[in-house]
């Protein structure tokens, strides 16, 4: 499904609006009634209103006026799957998210500056194919190799720093997971994009990066972070309470370590890029893939979309005329089955 018109959507917050206007008008309403005269001498005046009616009248109309608003909108629903030929590369993007990536020497901090990258290289690509891995002290598979980059965005957004137990960072498990992201029936072209502070505590990147390279895999890494390095924050409700610190009780700077991350890249004829500042990445990112040539490959893809809009506005209308027909006085078996004991309180 795709929604054509996604502007619109912003219209949706009139809605809460509309709800604490009609708040602010029933309490007016209230008050000015108390002053007019007792609740008992108003039931008597007017026996036949409906307290809740009023109510399920706004719902009717905010539930026409969202429905007009996704007519709006317009989704759309491929009707069919079918196999299309593309041409492109396979790109894996794997993601550190250990503790230190929550350093702050780099706004607004390490892990969101990398997934800053990501979404902004993802939003430049045309018709490659992307993968997502997360290591921290080992590596987990976050995105198969696919062509939906909404669903990229959307696995990207919900990396953190506690979705992997272990902490470290093993770039060379992230490595050893990456060579089975890609499909060897296909023989496309093969890129993986490493992003880290650098901080390596596992050992064997030299052996998993020559496997990378075997494996035909060309590996581009970008730092994020400062030489100089940074506190590891620990927080809570999103406010710093403390630093992390070591065994003997000094805070703990975790600087960015480009050499082994450089050394990766010279072994498989990848690049080292400087991850400070995102424009000049993914214009760097752009040139290295241009030089890559680029693999037929087939993919699935929803075609023959078809507008949803007729089915939001026919339900509009209908609750319009839901409305229009609904008076705003009591429905008479309702009434008849007292159940508020509403006619003992009038005899009184």
């Amino acid at each position: 499904m795709i929604l054509e018109e996604k502007i619109y959507l912003w219209l949706l917050l009139l809605i809460p609006v509309v709800i604490l206007l009609y708040l602010i008008f029933r309490l007016w309403q209230k008050r000015s009634r108390s002053r007019f005269a007792k609740p008992e001498l108003l039931i008597f005046l007017s026996p036949n209103k409906s307290a809740f009616k009023p109510v399920v009248k706004l719902l009717l109309i905010l539930g026409a006026f969202a429905s007009l608003i996704f007519g709006l909108v317009n989704p759309k629903l491929g009707s069919q799957l079918e196999t299309v030929k593309r041409e492109g590369v396979d790109i894996v993007f794997a993601v550190d998210v250990s503790k230190s990536m929550e350093a702050e020497d780099i706004a607004p901090n390490r892990l969101e500056k990398s997934k800053q990258l990501v979404r902004q290289i993802i939003g430049n690509l045309g018709s490659d194919r992307v993968g997502i891995i997360a290591y921290a002290g080992s590596a987990f598979p976050q995105l198969p190799i696919t062509t939906d980059y909404g669903s990229a965005e959307m696995f990207l957004e919900s990396l953190n720093t506690d979705m992997i137990s272990s902490q470290g960072t093993a770039i060379g498990d992230a490595i050893d997971l990456a060579t089975g992201f890609f499909d060897d029936n296909q023989q496309t072209n093969r890129v993986m994009f490493i992003l880290s502070d650098g901080e390596d505590h596992e050992g064997n990147v030299e052996d998993m990066a020559e496997r990378a390279a075997e494996a035909g895999i060309r590996i581009y890494t970008i730092g994020v972070g400062t030489t100089k390095g940074g506190p590891i924050p620990i927080k809570r409700n999103g406010v710093v309470q403390n630093y992390k610190k070591d065994s003997q009780g000094e805070t703990v700077i975790t600087k960015l370590d480009p050499a082994i991350l450089e050394e990766i890249a010279k072994e498989t004829n990848g690049e080292y890029i400087d991850g400070s500042v995102t424009a000049e990445v993914t214009e760097k990112v752009q040139e290295e893939l241009l030089t890559i040539e680029k693999t037929e490959f087939e993919a699935k893809q929803f075609a023959d979309y078809k507008s949803q809009f007729q089915w939001f506005v026919g339900l509009a209308i209908l609750l319009l005329l839901l409305d229009v027909f609904m008076l705003e006085r009591k429905t008479g078996w309702i009434r008849k089955l007292n159940l508020f004991n509403e006619k003992r309180k009038t005899e009184e």
